[in-house]
């Protein structure tokens, strides 16, 4: 059975699967139409521990109006995670790890993660993750590329102003980056951002951005 008649199977038994995944809170089951011709699926489980579980499949499928799937849009994607938090009055921190797969394009990526966010002073907060991550291509037959990245960000909470920075490198290309930014709150949901790009060598670029957010 090819992975498109999967899928149209899958997407057939949405209803009857949606009403039995809200009965049970360790099942993952999140239905998405995308468009009139394309539909998107996460599903999975949930294990609750100290180190909370998770693992499951994204299935996607687009097809032409005469219900032939578009080439490429096929998606088959396997993942799973593991993550740790602990909370204290003062601080959190969480740690984990993921992996994802391409079942159809051979690809997949394995990242380890660690943050931490603490109280600094009575009117500085602090915010730091660290992260690597592994891609692979078995089908291209391509070597394994590494990626790593950190950041800092100092918050004060009672402004909302934020000033972070933030460095990474890759073995793929060589090439290391770093980015410092900083972020006010002008309204409740209106935030002004300021960023810069590699602020340290001759290819800088900058950017101004005026978000708004809206809840509904």
């Amino acid at each position: 059975m090819t992975t498109s008649k999967i899928a149209c199977i899958l997407f057939a038994i949405l209803p009857s699967l949606t009403t039995a995944a809200r009965a049970d809170d360790l099942l993952i089951w999140s239905p998405t139409k995308l468009s009139d011709r394309s539909y998107k699926a996460t599903m999975g489980f949930r294990l609750p521990a100290e180190w909370e579980t998770s693992a499951g499949a994204d299935i996607a499928l687009a097809s032409t109006k005469g219900g032939a799937p578009l080439p490429d849009s096929e998606q088959a994607m396997l993942w799973g995670r593991i993550t740790r938090t602990n909370v204290t009055p003062a601080s959190q921190s969480q740690q984990g790890a993921s992996v994802s797969v391409d079942t159809l394009r051979g690809s997949g990526a394995l990242t380890l993660s660690r943050s931490r966010s603490w109280i600094l002073s009575d009117s500085l907060d602090m915010q730091s993750s660290r992260s690597i991550s592994v891609q692979f291509d078995a089908v291209d037959a391509r070597q394994a590329s590494v990626t790593a990245s950190q950041a800092l960000k100092l918050i004060h909470p009672w402004t909302g102003t934020s000033l972070s920075a933030g460095t990474g490198v890759s073995n793929a290309s060589g090439d290391f980056s770093s980015t410092v930014a900083v972020s006010q709150a002008i309204l409740p949901n209106l935030n002004l951002d300021a960023s810069m790009n590699n602020p340290f060598s001759g290819g800088e670029a900058g950017s101004v951005n005026l978000r708004y957010r809206v809840n509904w």
